[in-house]
């Protein structure tokens, strides 16, 4: 075998390689976190369904207080739109919309759409339970995709840690501003 074929074969085994095992690898994945908060579940819902109240808890609206918000429709209700725009990479450029508020239940659903630094679109939700008249359950949790051939990127992050500990965080802060 010449040499050039052994370079040809060693370049196809290179790019094969990991299309292969992104054959193998999920294309989606779920965080989901919770905690205990000492208040009604209602007083809890009737917070969190309120996006601009993210703005004291969220970890992400924390990384920069200088970002730009526009807010469009009622807050609350489905349609509604909290924009942001920030010069930091870590938070971007996106916009997170009210889908589904079910007072009933005490859930709601949103979708987020990030547009810079990469776009993406993905479902967030929050749901509230009661566990006795005065102390309630938050779940938070955030249903993603990557689709194949990138993919190959959930050999190297771990969404599970990643936006994990961010939601953990996040439930702590909405602990501490509840519980006051």
């Amino acid at each position: 075998m010449t040499l050039g074929k052994k370079i040809s074969i060693g370049i196809i085994g290179i790019i094969a390689v990991p299309l292969i095992v992104a054959l193998f690898l999920p294309t989606h994945y779920q965080v989901e976190r919770s905690i205990d908060i000492a208040k009604p579940a209602s007083d809890v819902f009737a917070y969190i369904r309120m996006l601009k109240n993210q703005d004291q808890y969220s970890v992400w609206a924390k990384k920069d207080t200088n970002m730009k918000r526009i807010f469009t429709g009622q807050d609350g209700s489905v349609g509604f739109i909290s924009r942001w725009e920030s010069l930091d990479s870590e938070v971007g450029t996106g916009e997170q919309e009210i889908k589904m508020v079910n007072a009933d239940t005490l859930e709601m659903e949103t979708e987020l759409r990030f547009l810079e630094p990469m776009e993406a679109t993905e479902r967030s939700y929050m749901k509230v339970s009661s566990l006795d008249q005065k102390k309630s359950k938050v779940i938070w949790g955030f249903d993603g995709s990557v689709p194949y051939p990138s993919n190959l990127i959930c050999l190297f992050m771990d969404f599970q840690e990643l936006i994990g500990k961010d939601f953990e965080e996040g439930l702590s802060n909405l602990k501490v501003v509840l519980e006051k």
